[in-house]
């Protein structure tokens, strides 16, 4: 038998292992987020859920960029050894007011170089899910994660 413990623990789990019910509820928690359903009800037979179970796990279940908003976020990136391309990845993120806080670049081997830069994001506009996605689509990207936050 599993023992509950009285205070709450976190886990950082992979999508793909969660059950069907948890990902629902994470999906109509995020219709209602961006106004794409305006209740409950619209929420979950949008995304195929009953509201119980909705509301069993809604108060459980947050997407990990809402644990990252105000904490300071590393990335690791894959960079294509060409001018602009970290220079580009840096405007995107001031462009959605991350805050650079401090940069890695390892020196470029075989036409690649890691870098790591950690970011605060108190001021983002939108979330750390809508960054990373749009690093990956830039030019010369060829690899965006998230390693760290504290």
């Amino acid at each position: 038998m599993l023992l509950r413990s009285k205070d709450p623990r976190y886990f950082l789990v992979r999508e793909d292992i969660l059950p069907e019910a948890i990902l629902k509820t994470a999906k109509a928690k995020e219709l209602l987020r961006k106004g794409q359903a305006i209740t409950v009800n619209d929420a979950v037979e949008k995304v195929g859920l009953s509201r119980s179970a909705f509301y069993k796990y809604k108060d459980g279940v947050y997407p990990f960029y809402q644990w990252s908003r105000g904490k300071i976020v590393t990335l690791s990136l894959l960079l294509e050894h060409r001018a602009g391309v970290l220079s580009n990845i840096l405007n995107n993120i001031a462009h959605v007011h991350g805050n650079v806080l401090t940069i890695n670049q390892n020196v470029p081997q075989e036409g690649v170089a890691n870098v790591a830069v950690s970011i605060e994001t108190t001021e983002l506009v939108g979330d750390l899910e809508e960054l990373v996605t749009r690093l990956q689509k830039l030019d010369g990207v060829q690899r965006v994660d998230v390693v760290g936050q504290s």
